[in-house]
């Protein structure tokens, strides 16, 4: 059997411990090593990528209960990623690959990617750090886009095991210098080919011309003016060479402060009102330097308001909105309801998952961001006011915000190219510190707070519950998320473009998003294909999310007066908050978890069966106008191209249905929520849309 590159075990149902079976010796294993080799997939190597240390004789395999597959192979790790080589082609029957990232394999972990390591020792589960005095017998890699990997090394010769164990713990745990990241090696080798696709308009910003373009756009020309006051960074690293601030504003008044205490123009809605946001003065103790400070603050203010022509209202985002605490917090519990190391785990979770769900306080603070993006938007469409955010260095919740804000008001911002020329915008030149907040280096654990994922999933609401409005679909934004963590793109690993443009000297493409074409029927099917993720992952909670009546009186009016309405996808935009219509991201959290999944089910599984079905209608009319309209010999019938929708699953294209999980013996809360399994399998999931795939 290992002969193959597989190894089998009994089946079963639960059990309290599961463990590997194998029916082979440990020299039977040695002794077919030279055959299973022979079929050992190659390692493919990206420009620069070196390969650091490897192992043979590992399993890598999936819990089921009592019963464990598992794929003979290599574990290598470069200064790239973590990649498991074997026969796993014929092992896994993976001839239909549902989605294949063109960087990482299915079986490859970039460094950055490794969320947490443990080991194994007696069937105890232990974290690893550091230098160990034990090796581990398994190994489990947790990963931030929230796989998990199962190593077994019963079967490694005892030197590979520690090189292997040791140099994953080193090149992912411990602390990086900047110039050490595989982004320089792969920009240093790949050089000739780093220029940015013709065919991608995507505006950088990083030039005077792309500001006034902005603001031409916008119609903010009349109010705002774009400067190069900071141009060379020799007034502030902290901003971009270029920004806009507002007409009357002088230059030297950028450079008193080191551009603190400015407002920043961020974007102009069609009446004239402008979103605009400022970070925060240092604080000082001498009474001489604070009055210093307020004089100069009162004098800003009076540029940009100036009753009743030019009313600013004040949001203080540092205030009691929401600090980077309590989403770090709040995503540390939240991502442990994802990482399942078995079935046995996950049913044991099902029953208490929405308590779970609950107490982790993520989509509340979801539900809290798109409020306050509401309260933003109602004063500049309804109330015609400028709105200042102010933050400490207005590089987190101002560019979360300002975002937000941007998505619901401009639908140029809901296409692709305007959707990451808004990244590149407000939260590359905005100066969000990527390389502290994911946690590159691995300097500051502190530090890292997932700030970009929140408004990823924020605007996943958005696309849920208005599908046509946006020219991309889920699946993009999933595949964004997961390149927060691929170090080739330099996006996402530089705190500030000073930073970048200090380390970096060529333009490289920097958003790694893939072509896509849309849809004209992007809402097919949506009413009727959506009841299980309402029930399953949208089922009220009462202590989770508050109910609308929460709505500041000052904008109910609005907020119900627009959801009364037939929706413009080509105007504003705004979503639903209530209770069950803030949900899980389905599709980037469940993914890998089979048991979340239905196979054959779903939007998209529901389309290809309906393309089958007019593909076979429109066969027999043809062959029945070939009986009234010719007398000829019957043709050959042309090749079959019927879809097999038995095998999309309800989360697609990310498809893991690898893992036959068993039922448990009692019921839980999620099988009473839902039926029998009857009802079960007839229920749809996730709206997901094909034309971005």
């Amino acid at each position: 059997m290992l002969g193959k590159g597989v190894v089998g075990g009994g089946g079963g149902t639960k059990a309290p411990k599961p463990s590997f079976v194998s029916y082979v010796r440990p020299e039977e294993i040695h002794t077919n090593e030279k055959e299973v080799t022979e079929k050992e997939v190659t390692l493919h190597l990206l420009p620069g990528e070196q390969l650091l240390c490897e192992a043979s004789t590992v399993l890598k395999y999936v819990q089921e209960d009592s019963c464990q597959h598992g794929v003979y192979g290599r574990l290598v790790c470069t200064d790239f990623k973590i990649a498991f080589l074997g026969d796993d082609e014929s092992a896994l029957d993976n001839d239909e690959t549902q989605f294949k990232n063109k960087v990482i394999g299915e079986n490859d972990i970039t460094l950055h990617c490794v969320d947490q390591i443990y080991g194994v020792f007696d069937e105890k589960k232990k974290t690893l750090f550091g230098q160990l005095k034990k090796y581990p017998e398994k190994l489990i890699i947790h990963c931030k886009d929230l796989r998990v990997f199962h190593f077994c090394l019963r079967y490694t010769k005892e030197e590979e095991v520690k090189r292997i164990v040791s140099g994953i713990i080193h090149h992912t745990q411990a602390p990086k210098l900047l110039k050490r990241l595989f982004l320089f090696s792969y920009a240093t080798a790949a050089q000739n080919n780093a220029a940015a696709d013709p065919k991608n308009h995507t505006v950088m910003f990083d030039t005077l011309k792309d500001w006034c373009w902005e603001l031409e756009r916008t119609k903010g020309n009349m109010k705002y003016k774009a400067v190069s006051v900071n141009e060379g960074y020799k007034v502030c690293e902290r901003l971009p060479a270029y920004f806009v601030v507002p007409t009357p504003l002088a230059e030297e008044d950028v450079q008193r402060f080191q551009g603190h205490g400015i407002p920043i123009w961020c974007w102009s809605c069609h009446n004239g009102s402008a979103l605009l946001k400022m970070s925060a003065l240092p604080k000082e103790q001498d009474d001489g330097i604070l009055q210093i400070q307020k004089s100069f603050l009162d004098g800003i203010y009076k540029t940009i308001h100036r009753p009743p022509y030019e009313i600013v209202k004040t949001e203080d985002l540092s205030g009691s909105f929401l600090s980077l605490q309590e989403i770090q917090t709040a995503y540390s519990k939240f991502k442990q309801l994802f990482l399942i190391d078995n079935s046995t785990e996950f049913w044991d979770t099902d029953i208490k998952w929405f308590s779970l769900l609950e107490s982790s306080s993520w989509l509340d603070i979801i539900r809290r961001c798109l409020k306050k993006a509401i309260e933003i938007t109602e004063c500049m469409e309804a109330q015609n006011m400028n709105i200042l955010l102010l933050e400490e260095n207005a590089s987190d919740l101002c560019c979360l915000i300002s975002s937000l804000v941007q998505v619901m008001m401009d639908p140029h911002c809901r296409t692709r190219i305007g959707f990451q020329s808004l990244v590149q915008k407000e939260w590359v030149m905005g100066g969000h510190c990527f390389l502290d907040r994911c946690n590159h280096l691995r300097q500051s654990d502190k530090e890292e707070v997932p700030v970009f994922l929140l408004f990823l999933d924020c605007v996943w609401q958005l696309v849920h519950q208005h599908p046509p409005a946006f020219e991309f679909t889920e699946t993009y934004l999933t595949v964004l998320s997961d390149s927060l963590y691929i170090p080739i793109f330099s996006t996402f690993f530089f705190n500030s473009p000073h930073q970048k443009d200090t380390n970096v000297h060529q333009r490289q493409l920097s958003l790694p998003l893939t072509q896509s074409k849309s849809s004209p029927k992007r809402g097919f099917f949506r009413e009727e294909t959506d009841h299980l993720i309402k029930n399953l992952l949208g089922k009220r909670i009462s202590k989770l999310i508050n109910s609308s009546d929460d709505l500041q009186d000052n904008f109910r009016e609005f907020y119900d007066s627009w959801h009364s309405k037939p929706t413009d996808y080509h105007g504003l935009l705004l979503p639903h908050i209530e209770g069950p219509e803030i949900r899980v991201w389905a599709q980037r959290y469940l993914r890998w978890i089979p048991e979340a999944q239905i196979l054959g089910g779903g939007t998209v599984a529901t389309m290809s069966k309906l393309l089958e079905m007019m593909e076979e209608v429109q066969s027999l009319q043809e062959k029945i106008d070939e009986r009234h309209h010719s007398q000829e010999a019957p043709q050959a019938e042309p090749p079959c191209l019927l879809r097999n929708s038995a095998r999309l699953s309800s989360l697609f294209p990310f498809a893991l249905l690898q893992r036959h999980s068993s039922k448990p013996v009692l019921p839980t809360s999620g099988w009473k929520a839902l039926g029998d399994e009857e009802d079960l399998a007839k229920r749809e999931d996730e709206f997901v849309d094909l034309g971005d795939v």
